[in-house]
């Protein structure tokens, strides 16, 4: 199975910096919208092996690997706010 294990970093970063940005909607739409916007600006790390992921997770880890993802779903939940695609503007949904 090959699994690009950049993704999860991504959704975690996602998590944690969503309740920072209150005028982010938030629905299926917008967060697939910053996920996808983030995944395209972050250089994947696909594995295949068990092996690999653990060497891969390690370096994903560290402390300017993290920053970097951060800034980049920072940058996407900015982008998504201003002008989601889901047609609401400054307010929050459940989700």
């Amino acid at each position: 199975m090959i699994k690009n294990l950049v993704e999860d970093h991504v959704v975690a970063a996602y998590d944690t910096l969503r309740p920072l940005f209150p005028a982010y909607c938030g629905c299926d739409l917008c967060r697939d919208d910053v996920l996808t916007f983030a995944l395209n600006r972050v250089p994947p790390r696909y594995v295949s092996r068990r092996e690999g992921a653990v060497v891969t997770e390690v370096n994903l880890e560290k402390e300017q690997s993290r920053a970097a993802i951060e800034v980049v779903v920072m940058e996407a939940l900015r982008k998504i706010s201003v002008a989601p695609r889901c047609g609401r503007r400054g307010g929050t949904t459940p989700g």
